[in-house]
């Protein structure tokens, strides 16, 4: 039966006050939904791939980047290319023809040609990462001048990114889902002008990138997901 474990992790403090001396302000969210229990082998390998969508919409190539190299630092944890597994599967992970639904996934590890390629790879586990890193609010605004005296800036603007992101795991010897992670990141940045412009930026796809990382590493060896090392 899955079981469903939520975890919150504030990155920083709230309020004007903490946004100015802190470097921005951030929520963190993880959540985890196992269905059946995982513990990778030395041997075997995982591999990303970004989600496709009909829109064009996918994970973004920085944040895979950073989630894959994370990943593959962390013991007992092999990440192979994401280009050379994708070309190695051709046709059928190409944008126009990958699947695009958890029952598509299914189909495709089913097929013999398939299951024969990905043998060779020694990959074990198929991560599908969905998401997207978006500014969802922004306002105030911040006044510049230069003038023969001198110049400054003054004034106060700040913007509101959100980064979401979810990773299935595809148990591929199983030919099903082993289950999900997904991280939830908010933070609020600001320009603050007092003479010169003051930047206090929320990291937020770094977050995202460091907390989804440590937890998928924890899935996969089927650690404690309560319990996830800073960073990775």
């Amino acid at each position: 039966m899955p079981t469903l474990n939520r975890i919150s992790l504030p990155h920083a403090g709230t309020g004007a006050a903490a946004l100015v001396l802190l470097s921005g302000c951030m929520t963190a969210h993880l959540e985890e939904d196992r269905s059946m229990s995982t513990a990778i082998a030395s041997h075997e390998a995982v591999v990303l791939l970004a989600k496709p969508h009909v829109e064009g919409i996918t994970a973004e190539d920085e944040f895979m980047d950073c989630v894959g190299n994370k990943l593959n630092r962390q013991r007992g944890i092999q990440v192979r290319s994401n280009d050379e597994f994708v070309d190695s599967m051709f046709p059928w992970l190409e944008p126009s023809t990958a699947p695009q639904r958890p029952e598509g996934v299914t189909k495709l590890l089913a097929r013999d040609a398939v299951a024969d390629r990905i043998a060779e790879s020694g990959v074990r586990y198929l991560i599908w990462v969905d998401g997207a890193t978006r500014k969802t609010d922004s306002g105030g605004s911040i006044t510049c001048t230069v003038g023969p005296a001198g110049g400054g800036c003054i004034g106060f603007g700040w913007w509101e990114k959100e980064s979401d992101y979810q990773a299935t795991v595809w148990d591929i010897a199983e030919a099903k889902t082993a289950g999900s992670v997904s991280t939830n990141v908010t933070g609020t940045s600001a320009l603050v002008g007092v003479l010169v412009p003051l930047p206090f930026i929320a990291r937020v796809q770094g977050t995202a990138c460091d907390r989804l990382a440590s937890q998928l590493g924890a899935f996969l060896k089927g650690e404690d997901p309560s319990v996830v090392p800073e960073g990775g």
